[in-house]
């Protein structure tokens, strides 16, 4: 699509997202959340049905678009590319619903734009399946420990202790809604991190 032929919206975006991009401008990228941010999470609400997995995915989506804005082109609107995202996360939380799947795995995306699942190890895992899956366990783990302390305490205790969010705000001694935050920024900087070493998984 021309850029001639955006609407003054898409127009806009764009502009955004390449200053995003190309500059770094983080007024950008707090203007493309302020614009989308309420859409998607209605979106993800009514696929959900869950106010905290809503708002979850919520921060997913955009910090995997804002990790694969060099991707996005003017072919089609960054709204359209955006909602497909979060459909495609929302689709993703609802069949996970039905798996047993180690923490964080949803985290992680392939080349194919899906994310990774690790199934736990069955009676019928043959060694070989066991051991990757171990190894990949392992690095995610690792990529854990490299984050700053505050995050990565706060990650550990959300995903390794499978605490709820009231538990994690009590330990910490901190408003909840300011455990929220930590975590939010903890899982976007998780997703940064692994989507750079997504070739090891």
């Amino acid at each position: 699509m021309d850029n001639n032929q955006l609407s003054d919206k898409a127009q806009r975006d764009y502009q955004l997202v390449l200053a995003a991009r190309e500059k770094g401008d983080q007024r950008a990228y707090s203007e493309l959340m302020r614009f989308y941010r309420e859409p998607i999470y209605m979106m993800l609400l009514r696929m959900t049905h869950s106010p905290v997995d809503a708002d979850d995915l919520t921060i997913e989506t955009f910090g995997k678009a804002f990790c694969q804005l060099h991707t996005f082109t003017p072919k089609y609107s960054f709204a359209t590319w955006l909602f497909t995202i979060a459909s495609n996360r929302g689709l993703d939380f609802i069949r996970r619903q039905h798996m047993d799947t180690i923490p964080l795995s949803d985290l992680a995306v392939n080349d194919e734009d899906e994310p990774y699942e690790y199934p736990i190890p069955s009676d019928d895992d043959n060694p070989e399946e066991a051991l990757i899956t171990e190894q990949r366990i392992a690095l995610i783990r690792q990529l854990v420990d490299q984050l700053p302390p505050r995050y990565r305490q706060i990650v550990k205790m959300r995903y390794y202790e499978d605490l709820s969010y009231e538990e994690i705000a009590q330990k910490l001694h901190i408003p909840l809604g300011t455990m929220k935050i930590q975590l939010r920024r903890a899982r976007m900087l998780l997703a940064q991190t692994i989507q750079k070493h997504k070739h090891s998984l």
